[in-house]
């Protein structure tokens, strides 16, 4: 089986959680980003894309105990509010909760030195018929 290809060169770093339904992680961006040379060439910025995919890692690597088995169903929402540059520490907070019809909704808030960076709500879903009772 071959791995899987992304984006991110180094690696989400997951802290300990300070509930069931909470969740914290946190990434360094490293100069050595791959993804850096191309986006904006002389004026590196670790594009919004490279975000979500730290916001995706952080939710599956803290997936509540009912969410166990849950595979990423969609990308509700993306906002980016602020630059982020190599160098940068993003900070990753992460909030969960069931929706209405048993899915998982993962709430991240990304953030650096400067402030907000973005906000990206992932949506997870069981393979049909499971892990659908409440």
């Amino acid at each position: 089986m071959m791995a899987a290809a992304g984006p991110l060169s180094g690696a989400v770093e997951i802290l300990p959680a300070d509930g069931e339904l909470t969740g914290a992680a946190r990434f360094t961006v490293a100069d050595t980003e791959t993804v850096l040379p191309g986006h904006y060439p002389g004026f590196p910025i670790f594009p919004g894309v490279c975000l979500v995919e730290c916001a995706r890692l952080s939710a599956e690597a803290t997936l509540p105990d009912g969410a166990k088995g849950a595979a990423l169903a969609a990308v509700e929402s993306t906002r980016f509010t602020g630059p982020v540059f190599p160098g940068d520490l993003v900070d990753i907070d992460l909030a969960w909760k069931r929706t209405p019809t048993g899915d998982w909704q993962c709430r991240a808030k990304l953030s650096t030195g400067r402030g907000p960076a973005a906000g990206v709500r992932l949506r997870f879903a069981h393979p049909a018929g499971e892990g659908v009772a409440a």
